[in-house]
């Protein structure tokens, strides 16, 4: 028989290995998106190496307990804990920078110069280009963002978009540009600010959830030590009378 509740220690390796895949997930997503990790951090989002280190301390730490609960071992059980304590700050901590990271990165999307330079990477051009193109909009705080070249993603066709959902209006191009006559009065940044408020707050709300769940696995995992310890007590004092 066991030293700890076996629904408990069931529920708490469960509770791990689900929270390892998520960080197996996550560090498969980080591969797949390395591609924009230094535009984001450009314009002062989260640096990719915090990203990376909560991916690998998610699964590392899950890892250990998976250990910890399948071998009831105290000391293990205890790092664990001291884990969870330090985890549950850390997310905290996390919360925060993503909140400051918002405002930093929305600061600097409104720069004409920090845009002008990220369209310099053939990634950020492409990708706006694309959503210039659905979204009938031109540049993020305007068209001067493109430099002296506006490109046809940006042209504006009034007859075909009159009655368009996503009619923003015409307007001739700014002199001294080349590119069409005609191109979108309405910029992106609507679009962008819009995606960026959803990313940062489904971060906020994974960070504090995260900051809730390290609480939890704080608490059983000290609660699976005091059963540990409740009963190597109790057996080393039925040795004592048995002696």
């Amino acid at each position: 028989m066991g030293k700890v509740n076996q629904c408990l220690k069931r529920l708490f390796i469960a509770f791990n290995a689900l929270f390892a895949i998520f960080g197996g997930l996550m560090i498969y997503g980080l591969i797949k998106s390395s591609a924009y990790s230094h535009q984001m951090s450009a314009v002062g989002g989260p640096s990719v190496g915090w990203a990376w280190a909560f991916a690998l301390g998610v699964l590392g730490i899950s890892c250990l307990g998976i250990f910890a609960g399948h071998s009831e071992k105290p000391l293990a059980l205890k790092i664990f804990a001291g884990f969870m304590g330090v985890g549950m700050i850390v997310m905290m901590i996390f919360g925060i920078m993503s909140a400051v990271g918002k405002e930093q990165m929305k600061t600097s999307m409104q720069d004409t110069e920090m845009v002008k330079a990220l369209l310099h990477t053939s990634e950020m051009s492409e990708a706006l280009n694309q959503l210039q193109e659905a979204g009938h909009c031109c540049g993020i705080t305007g068209a001067s963002d493109w430099g002296d070249v506006i490109p046809d993603s940006c042209a504006c066709h009034s007859s075909g978009y009159t009655y368009s959902a996503y009619a923003s209006g015409c307007k001739a191009k700014p002199q001294g540009t080349t590119g069409p006559n005609q191109i979108y009065a309405e910029t992106c940044s609507k679009y962008i600010f819009g995606l960026l408020d959803m990313i940062f707050n489904m971060a906020l709300g994974l960070f504090f959830g995260f900051a809730v769940v390290a609480l939890l696995g704080l608490l059983i995992s000290l609660l699976m030590v005091h059963q540990v310890n409740r009963h190597d007590d109790a057996g080393a004092s039925f040795n004592m009378k048995g002696y």
